[in-house]
């Protein structure tokens, strides 16, 4: 019997197989595609690695994606059904509050739930990450409550990992960060000059910056992330290596055969789900693991 429930919301972007395996309560969020004159809404929930594929084939045919926060009701009625399902001690997590105030609609939320029903106890994590960095600290999360540990240690350990995670994400095509407000027009503007690929990380406060810029396009990229890697190994406690792209499967399985050939981590390697890949766009990769240092001081 674990002594905590863990509950996320699909900017983590872990796959069906490993939530339904792992006993995470799953709330999606949805998105919007416009194509051929016509706006549809879809929910944020792929079970088939083709599916993320067609997202992404979508974009680059010239849909244009567009998505929302979680709002209050939305986690009002995903914590609810977990109260009436007898769920106590909850650990949740949201998206980077710097990249939306998710976390304050899930705190109002569970508040208002527990005035109802006075044993939930949820505790908001807010993982000044988003994608695969969220997910690494579900993955964190289900490995204490599977040792045992109770929300409180669970909580604690989590929020004290947040800053140690480090970031590299390469953009394809920086105009679909630009068009979500990800990224100032200026620093669009640097990525569409020949050959100059900006390095995009998550700042201290959760928010998108970017790192550096190198030049020679994605081959480059690939060199920078690889010099960061050699700069420092991952943290021996936490041997996780996240490896995400969206629909760029030769960078990532390039990153994947260095981090096994170098350091001997099998990484995690995923796809990136719509929400998060609609302000990416397609032919992105990022890879981020867990350090010693903090984030960004190396």
């Amino acid at each position: 019997m674990y002594k905590f429930t863990i509950s996320t919301d699909s900017t983590c972007d872990l796959y069906h197989d490993f939530v339904v395996e792992n006993d995470i309560k799953f709330v999606s969020l949805t998105y919007m595609l416009e194509q051929d004159g016509k706006i549809e809404e879809y929910l944020d929930a792929f079970t088939e690695y083709g599916q993320y594929v067609d997202f992404y084939n979508k974009l680059r045919a010239g849909a244009m994606p567009k998505t929302s926060k979680l709002n209050y009701e939305a986690h009002y009625d995903h914590f609810l059904r977990l109260a009436r399902e007898g769920a106590e001690d909850v650990l949740h997590f949201t998206i980077s509050s710097g990249l939306a105030n998710t976390w304050e609609n899930a705190e109002q939320a569970a508040a208002d739930v527990k005035k109802d029903y006075p044993r939930f106890n949820l505790r908001v994590v807010d993982p000044l990450t988003a994608t695969v960095g969220q997910g690494c600290l579900v993955r964190v999360a289900v490995n204490l409550r599977n040792e045992g540990k109770t929300l409180e240690e669970a909580y604690r350990t989590v929020i004290g990992l947040r800053l140690h995670i480090q970031h590299y994400i390469v953009a394809d095509d920086l105009q679909f960060l630009k068009r979500g407000g990800r990224i100032s027009a200026a620093a669009a503007a640097v990525g569409g000059v020949l050959k100059v690929k900006p390095i995009i990380t998550f700042n201290r406060e959760g928010k998108l910056e970017t790192l550096t810029k190198v030049m020679g396009g994605a081959r480059k990229a690939l060199t920078f992330i690889k010099e960061k890697l050699n700069k420092e190994a991952p943290d021996p406690a936490y041997n996780y290596v996240f490896i995400v792209h969206t629909d760029n499967e030769p960078a990532a399985a390039e990153l994947e055969a260095y981090v096994k050939e170098k350091f001997g981590i099998q990484p995690f390697v995923q796809i990136m789900g719509p929400v998060i890949g609609a302000h990416v766009g397609p032919g992105a990769f990022a890879l981020g693991y867990i350090t010693k240092s903090l984030r960004n001081e190396f």
